[in-house]
């Protein structure tokens, strides 16, 4: 025979309270891998902007060849003083679509090649 209690459902009603807490939790710790590959990206494409500038190549383009399609839009190449290499800037992709987060910088540098 079923007998009622007073703490019949409790747990069910407890997770329904924190599955908002958990979600937001997984959607930081996404954007934090989101960050770390927007930084390594940003690096990379340094590099290779650096590579192309010293054989006499676009910079940009070797930039943006190497990164991800949702990356592109948001590059940034800059030359800078003679010595000084490259850098290049990426905006950080957003989990949430609408958001708009900040950007993350790398610079190369390399002599030209004859």
């Amino acid at each position: 025979m079923w007998i009622a209690r007073g703490e019949d459902g409790q747990a069910s009603v407890e997770l329904v309270a924190v599955l908002p807490v958990l979600v937001v939790i997984a959607l930081l710790a996404w954007q934090a891998v989101v960050a770390g590959e927007a930084w390594w990206l940003a690096g990379t494409a340094a590099r290779e902007a650096a590579r192309a500038a010293a054989v006499g190549r676009d910079p940009g383009a070797a930039a943006r060849a190497v990164l991800p399609g949702r990356m592109r839009d948001g590059l940034r190449v800059k030359t800078g003083r003679e010595g000084d290499g490259l850098r290049v800037r990426v905006q950080v992709p957003a989990v949430v679509e609408g958001m708009r987060l900040a950007s993350v910088s790398a610079r190369a540098r390399m002599e030209p090649q004859s």
